[in-house]
């Protein structure tokens, strides 16, 4: 063996090593996370967390059924809002991609996807808190799907990009219309990774907490009006862990837990999407 070919292969094994390293640096406050919020919450779950109401300050016992149906009516609320006009925004940068109000659309989506969220919160208590002067559940959507709506417009594009040229020059040959061979052909084409980007969007927003302090607030009772105040699980951990109250902070850690989880079965979701659609796309 050759100096220069020794080198060569120690240098190689040392690049796979410092991969390695970077890999397992990366990984591991991720697994620490998931290791302690296991070990602290997932001893903290009963039924009573998920069938009962929070009890009165300094009372231990209870639960966060409120919170957890008041998450989903938010994601809901979001989705709604986020969904429709994301995909729609999208199939109009991958139809007319070099126009300039696509560019511009595109730039604002980029710009609005690295904005914090506790801004995006900021801002829709301005147009929809101040102007009724109360907190509500429609408030709190609307910021979640804010946050949603840039990742949405952009999976969307993406994916319609990814379409092969065939399936939209053979739906045109046989006489469909431009919208009638989208929405027919091209959309359900690219429809598993739109899947995924709106649960990876969903994802991303099931642990936001700051937008929902200045519009959604919270709620210690029973609520599922869309203009009164609403809980959520980011909210109501985020109270029960700067609480004096050792059986808040109980259940503050049981609520973590559930929150990852949650994000945790979005995110699997996802990547069975993306496989399905390998499948799809695989000759």
């Amino acid at each position: 063996m050759t100096s220069t070919s020794l080198r060569r292969r120690l240098v190689s094994r040392a690049a796979e090593a410092f991969c390695a390293v970077s890999v397992v640096i990366a990984l591991l406050p991720l697994a620490l996370i998931l290791f302690y919020v296991v070990k602290e919450g997932i001893g903290a779950l009963n039924a009573d967390f998920f069938t009962k109401m929070p009890k009165p300050v300094g009372e231990a016992g209870g639960g966060m059924a409120n919170a957890i149906a008041g998450t989903l009516i938010l994601i809901a609320i979001a989705a709604g809002f986020a969904v429709p006009a994301g995909v729609i925004c999208g199939i109009h940068l991958s139809e007319y991609p070099k126009s300039a109000f696509s560019t511009i659309v595109r730039f604002a989506a980029d710009v609005l996807n690295g904005v914090p969220s506790i801004v995006v919160g900021i801002f829709v208590y301005g147009i929809l808190v101040l102007p009724v002067k109360r907190f509500s559940a429609l408030s709190g959507g609307v910021a979640l799907g804010i946050l949603m709506l840039p990742i949405v417009i952009r999976t969307t594009e993406e994916l319609l990009r990814l379409v092969p040229a065939g399936l939209r020059e053979g739906a045109l040959a046989l006489g469909a219309t431009r919208s009638r061979a989208i929405f027919t052909v091209i959309l359900p084409a690219a429809l598993p990774g739109i899947l995924t980007g709106i649960l990876v969007a969903l994802a991303r927003v099931a642990g936001e907490t700051a937008p929902l302090l200045f519009t959604a607030f919270n709620n210690r009772y029973w609520s599922t009006s869309l203009t009164q105040p609403i809980a959520s699980l980011t909210v109501q951990v985020f109270t029960y862990a700067i609480s004096p109250y050792e059986d808040w902070h109980r259940q503050a850690w049981a609520g973590a837990f559930l929150l990852v989880m949650m994000i945790l079965v979005l995110s699997i979701a996802a990547r069975l999407a993306v496989r399905r659609l390998e499948r799809m796309n695989r000759p």
